[in-house]
């Protein structure tokens, strides 16, 4: 069954007057050519057809000629900037996803996937059309054009947002999404050089790690160079040049190992494919760039890929080739017994050569080859039951499912992104449970992130671990084949100084979740108290009318006057910016600018907000100068961390109080403290016998506890530098317990250490 009669040809309809109005707002992004500027080829239903005939069956193709039928109406009159009719983009789509050999509804959605946003149908009326898969599936691919924005930024975060929780419901959207961005990436060539700089920028830093986190390598690998293409494309002819210049060179080596391969293969009774592989021109750049190589040091690589007919034939491949040539220490991979994170399987080894120039292989089955190349694709998961999952899909249903974990957690669309983005990133370390199970984790990841992938509760009660049977700090970096264990503490609860060194985003969304909600009465009482403090300065009594609340809660988008503290309390909202608004309402919509601008301009000084020491996480002392009380302080306010108390005279407080002066407000001590302090001391000391036991026990006699201490020695040995954490009362405890050990005969210096 064809889509269209036989006798028919993709034609171009003169545009009707409705045709017009449909095509108003159509999104540009969609139109183009090729990276050259020529004129792409019209896409031919025919050869859609074929392909589509290959698998589906007479009833789906029916279908699929509907949802055709449709999209062309939908789309008549509509033209690409390269003078081609619109219909030939989804055609385009619905071939690259048919090979894949996706099902009936996917195709279905890749023809009708812009006539939502382009021509204003309804979500109803697909669901009346072609059923409930096809339009959700429709409406996931489709982009949020209706919705108001501050930004550009916001919008790209939205629309990556919606469709990156479509896909964990059905990775069938993200398929059909990555098949339209590559033909969009095929045709950019008439678009403005800024246009073109903007797509290929998202293409590579959105797009091309989520093909690579599917397996999807051979578009990974197109969209990776059709984005770099646009982005540098003096660099890119550069190359391209260069690569076909030294093709003909590389010749007689790559025909020399051939053969020697095929040859050594066949002698030792294994079936094999063998074929040179060649580098991407971007994965040229990158290793150039990376590991500062010239071009000539990175030609100098061969790659080689065996595939064979059997698991077992892989070793006995690797075998053989050793004994061909000689391996390079340190260069052998296995990804078979421990696949990497999208799938891949492979053994990779490098050997040295002919001429002694190395070799890299790739060995690995027909179904491996296949898993590689078409990655999730090749077991595409649209289905629920999971004991029907293959060992990728498990993952990738893991992973998606983990995206809605972190949307639950996250508070807006950037930062949902943000999260996402770390967990793109394609290097991994792979660590084993106590029980021997892996888990993989980006490179980078420490402890804390092991704990949260194992299941959020775990992460939120962690308090120490053991990594290979040692005792290990949270904060400890995980490498390749550590065995990780998690003590927790039914009472322990996440520090917001955890998020400084997690590297997932699922670690940081939930740790930032508690935050927000566990602390939430600490987070609003000090919110409230900066708010009192702003409104103050600005002559405003801190007590609002109702009225006035509704209207600023309806203009700030917060639920509630206590949420909207809190968002204060933990550095989402600027007090004073809050307070510059309330002092708007007041005056009225014509005197609101005014008084904005003045208060802009005299930015009236506040009275410092007082530190009692009991405001528990929502304020913390700042680690590098470790304030105590008698210091001149100040804090800074961060984004979902609250408030970081910093000593005046920090250093790292004066670099980032210039980057964000607005962060940044004035502090002081409240008069009653009821705890203490943290500090350190450095002790310069004669190496004698007892003089360590001497300091202890003056700083014990001098009522200060002892958390940390370290040591380490003079090149000569002749003196000791002591490193000690200690918990004082304030700055003249503190003094009077540094006089005390001065008079230790065989103190030699002591002083505060900070930074």
């Amino acid at each position: 069954m064809n889509l269209i009669p036989t006798d028919s040809t993709l034609s171009v309809a003169l545009p009707n007057r409705a045709a017009s109005d449909r095509s108003a707002h159509r999104n540009t992004d969609h139109n183009g050519a090729d990276p050259n500027g020529a004129v792409a080829g019209v896409a031919s239903v025919t050869q859609l057809n074929a392909k589509l005939a290959e698998y589906l069956t007479p009833s789906e193709l029916k279908k699929v000629k509907e949802a055709y039928r449709f999209s062309d109406e939908m789309h008549l009159g509509q033209m690409r900037k390269s003078g081609e009719p619109y219909i030939s983009h989804p055609i385009a789509v619905a071939e690259i996803c048919a090979d894949w050999k996706l099902d009936a509804q996917a195709i279905m959605a890749a023809l009708l996937h812009d006539v939502m946003e382009d021509q204003d149908v309804k979500k109803e009326e697909l669901i009346e059309r072609f059923g409930a898969p096809v339009a959700t599936l429709v409406d996931g691919l489709s982009k949020l054009d209706k919705i108001e924005f501050q930004s550009q930024i916001e919008i790209q975060a939205e629309n990556f947002r919606k469709m990156l929780l479509a896909m964990a419901r059905d990775v069938r959207v993200i398929l059909v999404k990555l098949a339209d961005r590559l033909h969009n990436m095929r045709t950019l060539g008439f678009m403005s050089p800024e246009k073109k700089r903007r797509i290929a920028r998202e293409t590579m830093e959105v797009y091309v790690p989520i093909a690579h986190r599917l397996g999807l390598n051979n578009i990974y690998r197109e969209l990776q160079d059709l984005a770099f293409s646009h982005l540098y494309p003096v660099r890119y002819k550069t190359l391209s040049k260069a690569v076909k210049a030294a093709r003909g060179n590389r010749r007689e080596v790559v025909s020399k190992i051939l053969d020697s391969v095929k040859n050594t293969l066949a002698a030792a009774g294994v079936q094999a494919q063998v074929y040179g592989r060649e580098k991407t021109l971007f994965g040229i750049y990158r290793k150039m760039r990376n590991k500062h190589l010239s071009f000539s040091q990175v030609l100098d690589v061969y790659g080689f890929r065996v595939v064979v007919d059997s698991f077992a034939n892989c070793y006995v491949a690797l075998g053989t080739l050793h004994a061909l040539y000689k391996p390079m220490p340190g260069k052998f991979k296995d990804y078979i017994a421990i696949p990497k994170l999208n799938g891949y399987q492979s053994l990779h080894t490098t050997l040295i050569g002919p001429y002694g120039t190395p070799v890299e292989f790739q060995i690995r089955t027909q179904e491996m080859h296949r898993v590689a190349e078409s990655g999730v694709a090749a077991h595409w998961l649209y289905k629920n039951e999971d004991a029907s999952l293959s060992d990728l899909q498990q993952r990738t249903h893991a992973w998606l499912q983990s995206l809605l974990d972190i949307q639950k957690q996250t508070g807006d669309s950037a930062e949902f992104l943000e999260h996402v983005k770390v967990d793109l990133f394609p290097d991994s370390v792979y660590v084993f449970t106590p029980k021997s199970k892996i888990i993989a984790l980006p490179r980078g990841a420490t402890v804390l992130d092991f704990a949260y992938t194992i299941h959020t509760d775990i992460g939120d009660q962690s308090v120490a671990a053991k990594v290979n049977h040692e005792p290990a700090a949270l904060r400890t970096e995980l490498r390749n084949g550590d065995i990780v264990e998690i003590v927790t503490a039914p009472h322990s609860r996440p520090s917001p100084n955890w998020l400084t060194f997690v590297r997932t985003g699922k670690a940081r969304s939930a740790i930032r979740h508690h935050l927000r909600t566990a602390n939430l009465s600490e987070s609003t009482e000090l919110g409230r108290r900066l708010l009192a403090q702003a409104l103050t300065a600005l002559a405003i009594e801190p007590e609002l009318d109702p009225c006035l609340v509704e209207r600023l809660l309806n203009e700030s988008s917060a639920k509630s006057l206590d949420e909207l503290h809190a968002d204060i309390g933990v550095g989402k909202r600027m007090a004073m910016l809050v307070a510059r608004h309330i002092a708007g309402l007041l005056e009225g919509a014509h005197d609101a600018g005014a008084l904005t601008d003045n208060a802009e301009m005299r930015t009236p000084r506040l009275d410092p907000v007082i530190i009692t020491g009991t405001e528990g996480v929502s304020v913390q002392l700042a680690p590098c100068c470790q304030p105590i009380p008698g210091d001149a302080i100040m804090g800074q306010l961060r984004r979902d961390q609250g408030l970081m108390v910093h000593a005046i005279d920090c250093d790292t407080a004066k670099r980032q109080r210039s980057k964000e002066p607005d962060r940044w407000i004035e502090l002081a001590w409240g008069s009653e403290l009821p705890r203490r302090f943290d500090c350190r001391i450095k002790i310069l000391v004669h190496n004698e016998k007892g003089v360590l036991a001497r300091i202890a026990a003056e700083i014990g006699e001098s009522d200060a506890n002892i958390t940390h201490v370290g040591m380490d020695n003079d090149q000569d040995h002749s003196l000791t530098q002591l490193r000690f954490t200690i918990q004082v009362e304030d700055r003249v405890h503190l003094a009077r317990l540094m006089r005390n050990i001065r008079r230790i005969p065989q103190v030699a210096r002591i002083l505060r250490e900070r930074g």
